[in-house]
Parts: structure tokens; C-alpha cells; sequence
């Protein structure tokens, strides 16, 4: 006799979208679906704005958003049970920073922290490459933004391979694909995080090589932008074909229905700050958020407390 499979209990954290869309933005334009290969330059245009024109109007429903995103959080940290992870990607003046300054700007410091992921440290190399995420993860009730996060190792090592070298890996590792291994160990991860209530949201901020030429020169151009433009950035612009191919392949394999990727065309800022905001507050709206219900023993007690304050007003 065939046995059944076992019902999984708890809510699933996968996403699913809408079929209408008031703003003219359909999500499944910038999500890749699970198991599609993708060409950044066939399948997503930087400049893409989804027919829509109107910036000024754009700045509102961000503004909208960021205050839905705000009464959100509040539930999700009450509620103490799920927690948001929100990881993002790009190339050099993209417009993380930014995104994160907007889209972010009305949630309670108190329950969101900012990581940034940059060259790893010598105790962070004496560990294996996703130890240091594991150390960043939001804990439940919280979110968590990954500026950069783990996928730099499928990334800038796979631009750079002699930066493994430097990673004190044993041979075994280095044996056949390593950056196979590394997205189905990606997956694994990602999917255990979602099991146990944290939702991943991944994004790609997909800037042209022409518009990232444009705010290089603005750097180099405005003596209050030149700390933010190094040699570095310059010399990483050289490589700029081996790295799209380097996201094409890594979103092709971890974009996963517990785990999605989201390209958004980052050419016009306030388009990318209104498609990040909007996948966030919908996807966030998907989880079962409540305010906790005391029992009515704490009913009763706080009711009382509530009569003696009201005569002390």
C-alpha cells in the first residue's frame, strides 16, 4: 500500500504574485523564474520602467510603501516568529546605498541591521565562506540587509579564481566544479533559513555599462563625490563582461521558489527604489503577521491598571 506523504505544517514563505498590478509593475517582469537561464542583455533592459513615466508619482508610492513597510515591521517584530532577510548585488554604482537609504528610511533601527560584506578578514578566512553570513542573519522579529553577502564568493572569485587561492581550502574542494558545489550548498542554505521562518528576498540592481560610465565621471567630476571613486573601481569596470556572465550564471542556479532573484533595471534610480519597495511590501505581505493576543489573565490585569492610571490623568 502507497503511503502518503506528510502534510508540512507552518506557512510557506515561497512567492507568489499577483495577477494585478495598480502601478503598471508586474514583479514577474523583474523575477527569474526557478530553473531559467537567463541573458541579462536579452531578458532584462537596465533602462526598463515598465511603461511608467510619471517620477514624480513613482516618489509617492515610495513614500507609500516605505510607510506600509514601516507598519509591517512593527508586526513582524512584535510577532517575534518570522524575520526578513533582504540581500543585494550589483555592480559598482548601482545604487545599493541608495536603495537601502529610501526604501528603508521608515523602519525602527531597533529591529533592522545593516551588513556590509567586504574583503574577508583573516579570522573570517580561517572559516568556511558562509560563516560570516551566518553571523549577519536577522533573528526572528528582525530584518536583516545584506550590502553584498555571500554570493561574492560565486562572483568576484569566479572573476578573480586567484583569490581561492588565498582561501586555505583543502584539495577535495577545489576538485571538479567548485561553483556548482557552492550554488547547491547557496540553496541548501537559503532553503534551510526559509524552513525556519526567514523569508529571502534577492536582488540584482541591473546597471548598464553606459550609465555606470555616467555616475564614475559625476564622481570623478564633483569634489564631494571623489571619495567614493577609487582606482579600484575603475580597474573592476575592465572585467565588466566576465562579471555579467558571472551573475547570469550564479541568479540562473539560486533563483529558487523559497529564495527568488529580482533583476531590477537600475539606469533611473526612482524606478529601482519603487520595484524594490513594492516586491518587498509584497512579499512581506504574504507572511501571516499579527499583533500577539494576551491571554485573559493579562487582559484583566492590564485593564485594572488601566482604571487607576485613567484617575491619576
Amino acid at each position: 500500500m502507497k503511503k502518503k506523504s506528510p502534510k508540512k505544517s507552518g506557512v510557506s514563505l515561497t512567492i507568489k504574485l499577483g495577477e494585478s498590478d495598480t502601478l503598471k509593475i508586474k514583479l514577474a517582469d523583474v523575477l527569474v523564474p526557478p530553473g531559467k537561464k537567463i541573458n541579462l542583455k536579452k531578458d532584462f533592459d537596465p533602462r526598463f520602467t515598465a511603461g511608467y513615466k510619471n517620477e514624480k508619482a513613482a516618489r509617492a508610492k515610495v513614500k507609500a510603501n516605505v510607510a506600509l513597510l514601516s507598519k509591517l515591521q512593527d508586526k513582524l517584530y512584535a510577532q517575534d516568529r518570522y524575520s526578513l532577510l533582504i540581500i543585494f548585488q550589483a555592480m559598482d554604482a548601482a545604487g545599493k546605498d541608495g536603495v537601502i537609504k529610501h526604501v528603508m528610511s521608515g523602519v525602527n533601527p531597533q529591529g533592522c541591521e545593516v551588513t556590509s560584506f567586504k574583503t574577508p578578514s583573516t579570522e573570517e578566512l580561517d572559516h568556511d565562506y558562509l560563516w560570516r553570513t551566518v553571523k549577519a542573519l536577522p533573528r526572528r522579529g528582525e530584518i536583516g540587509i545584506f550590502n553584498r553577502s555571500h554570493y561574492e564568493e560565486v562572483l568576484i572569485t569566479r572573476v578573480h579564481p586567484e583569490i581561492l587561492q588565498r582561501q586555505k581550502l583543502p584539495p577535495s574542494a577545489l576538485e571538479g566544479d567548485i561553483f556548482q558545489k557552492r550554488y547547491e550548498s547557496i540553496n541548501n542554505f537559503e532553503n534551510h533559513l526559509v524552513e525556519n521562518g526567514t523569508m529571502v528576498l534577492k536582488f540584482f540592481l541591473n546597471l548598464s555599462k553606459k550609465e555606470q560610465a555616467r555616475r564614475f565621471l559625476a564622481r570623478v567630476e564633483n569634489p564631494d563625490k571623489n571619495w567614493k571613486f577609487s582606482d579600484a573601481d575603475y580597474a573592476e569596470r575592465q572585467h565588466w563582461d566576465h562579471y555579467q556572465e558571472a551573475y547570469e550564471t550564479c541568479i540562473s542556479n539560486t533563483s529558487t521558489p523559497h529564495a527568488p532573484w529580482f533583476v531590477i533595471p537600475a539606469d533611473h534610480k526612482w524606478f529601482t527604489r519603487l520595484a524594490v519597495s513594492e516586491a518587498i511590501v509584497r512579499s512581506l505581505s504574504l507572511l501571516p503577521l499579527e499583533y500577539p493576543v494576551v491571554t485573559p489573565e493579562h487582559k484583566k490585569m492590564i485593564t485594572g491598571i488601566g482604571k487607576k492610571l485613567k484617575k491619576e490623568v
